[in-house]
């Protein structure tokens, strides 16, 4: 049974660590939801690229630009499905609070990694529209705004709301 605030007398839910585990992964799995989602769309559209027409008048840098971004996509693909796969495998186990921690490191990666797909994906896409030197100036803000949306602010959060006595944050395990 949960309980909060001043019935309890603490901040936060009492709950056994199979409990928190189980509401740990239901958010987890609500939060791959969305960035499968996305990473998938745009994986996909990049693997259409090299089959366009105008991918032949490419100049080099360019191509390894794409090449490098294509990699990041599946990378970050492979992160982002791997927390699936380690629940597949485990199931069963008694293993679920282990499994919701490197669930949260793969996620955690899959970010960086998208952070990556994105900023390479921006550059290919301004260096063909505009000046290169414009082009790496926009991708630099973006990667800019999305560490600070992604990464930043979180943690920003995080370390000026820490936890009440009782409730520790281990730097190891998502929260």
């Amino acid at each position: 049974m949960e309980q909060h605030g001043e019935e309890s007398g603490q901040r936060g839910r009492s709950e056994t660590e199979e409990e928190r585990a189980d509401r740990r992964w239901s958010d987890l799995i609500q939060e791959l939801r969305v960035a499968q989602t996305g990473v998938q769309i745009l994986f996909g559209f990049l693997l259409t690229v090299a089959f366009q027409p105008r991918f032949v008048e490419l100049s080099g840098t360019d191509r390894t630009i794409y090449t490098v971004t294509v990699l990041l996509g599946a990378a970050t693909t492979g992160a982002l499905i791997g927390p699936v796969s380690f629940h597949r495998l485990l199931t069963g186990l008694m293993l679920k609070p282990q499994t919701v921690i490197w669930a949260s490191r793969l996620t955690v990666l899959g970010l960086f990694l998208l952070l990556g797909t994105m900023a390479s994906s921006l550059l290919l896409i301004l260096r063909l529209v505009l000046d290169d030197s414009l082009a790496q100036w926009l991708v630099a803000a973006m990667v800019l705004w999305f560490v600070l949306c992604w990464f930043v602010i979180p943690l920003w959060t995080r370390i000026k709301n820490p936890r009440k006595e009782g409730h520790p944050v281990s730097p190891r395990a998502p929260q």
